[in-house]
């Protein structure tokens, strides 16, 4: 049974529920989406921005994991997409599969994570930065960058006052998960 929703409320308790879903729906998965449970009116002819439907999802992806940060991680998942998921599903779960050393990533992953490693940075601020620093694209640094998210190295900041995409260590974002399975060097 497809369980519909409309409120921030009702996409909570659908995370806690699902456990792992991701954001928009995919042919590249099975997982469900926070899409296709979510009951807003899709953007109609002549009005101006999204929509309901891809406001809310846009705008919950972010304040879900901030408002509930004990309960709920955003990240990408294997194939690039989009998910949200509970931190027990991360912990137990997704962790174990997905999580990669940044020393077997490519190494413009890995000049990435040392800028990161050593303070916070927003997409665009380090988009430009790589770009001048190491002569990568813009298509190459968004790579690495999707890569890094994927394979557990960096999270996205759960602040809510901070409006663009942040980046940190996810050991600094959840060092439970982290020491829980990464041994230490």
């Amino acid at each position: 049974m497809r369980i519909v929703i409309k409120t921030f409320e009702e996409a909570h308790q659908l995370i806690l529920e699902l456990q792992i879903c991701t954001i928009f729906e995919s042919s590249k998965t099975e997982l469900p989406s926070l899409w296709e449970h979510l009951d807003l009116p899709e953007k109609q002819e002549g009005e101006k921005g999204w929509g309901q439907k891809v406001s809310a999802v846009w705008d919950w992806k972010n304040r879900l994991p901030a408002e509930f940060p004990d309960e709920i991680f955003y990240g990408k998942i294997k194939g690039g997409l989009a998910a949200l998921m509970t931190l027990d599903y991360l912990r137990d779960v997704h962790f174990k599969s997905s999580y990669k050393c940044v020393d077997a990533l490519h190494p413009l992953s890995t000049h990435i994570f040392k800028k990161i490693r050593a303070e916070p940075w927003e997409t665009t601020s380090l988009r430009k930065e790589m770009i001048q620093e190491c002569g990568c694209s813009k298509s190459q640094f968004d790579t690495a960058l999707k890569n890094l998210q994927i394979s557990l190295n960096i999270a996205r900041s759960n602040d809510l006052e901070i409006e663009r995409d942040t980046w940190l260590t996810f050991q600094e974002l959840y060092p439970e998960i982290w020491n829980l399975h990464v041994l230490e060097d």
